[in-house]
């Protein structure tokens, strides 16, 4: 992920926001990102519109 971030030319600022957004993702399913799919990530976005954060 960083490698495809860099190659796109993001600053520091962008990589670090995603990097923190794909960990809170990951540890709310407590697995690792490369073992979730559009479904989890539809769960997530469920998850938080009903906690006031999307």
């Amino acid at each position: 992920m960083i490698d495809d971030m860099m190659l796109r030319n993001l600053s520091s600022a962008p990589q670090r926001s995603y990097l923190h957004a794909v960990t809170k993702f990951s540890r709310h399913f407590g697995r690792s990102p490369d073992r979730l799919g559009l479904e989890d990530v539809r769960a997530f976005q469920v998850y938080l519109v009903s906690q006031g954060i999307f």
